[in-house]
């Protein structure tokens, strides 16, 4: 009877032991991915919010095509920076957004849904 019991406080720790090497590597894997994207953000310059589109899905990139914007006007008088729909740059940036799509705005773009402004 005595090995009986032997065995079974063996089996005990053994399980107790494991489970507990297995849920330390689970969470030092789970802080550890962290470390790294905070690291890896770290070392990556600041992206030019004008040229930044990682944020703007794919039909949003489609719907920007299917309104023929450009980021240089082939009108000289019809500019985003004049049209009635257009979204002025924030403070230090350059570029500014559209009513109609998501995504930076050239004050040089062009769309075929531009609009002179109207004054009020």
């Amino acid at each position: 009877m005595k090995e009986n019991f032997k065995r079974r406080e063996f089996l005990t720790k053994s399980f107790h032991l494991t489970t507990g090497v297995a849920t330390t590597f689970w969470l030092a894997s789970c802080g550890g991915a962290k470390t790294e994207e905070k690291e890896a953000s770290k070392d990556e310059a600041p992206k030019d919010p004008c040229n930044d589109f990682s944020k703007v899905s794919e039909n949003d990139l489609n719907a920007r095509k299917k309104l023929g914007y450009v980021n240089q006007s082939p009108i000289p008088e019809s500019k985003c920076g004049n049209c009635q729909l257009w979204l002025p740059p924030k403070k230090g940036v350059e570029c500014g957004n559209c009513q109609l799509f998501k995504g930076p705005v050239m004050t040089t773009g062009y769309c075929t849904y531009w609009a002179p402004q109207v004054a009020g």
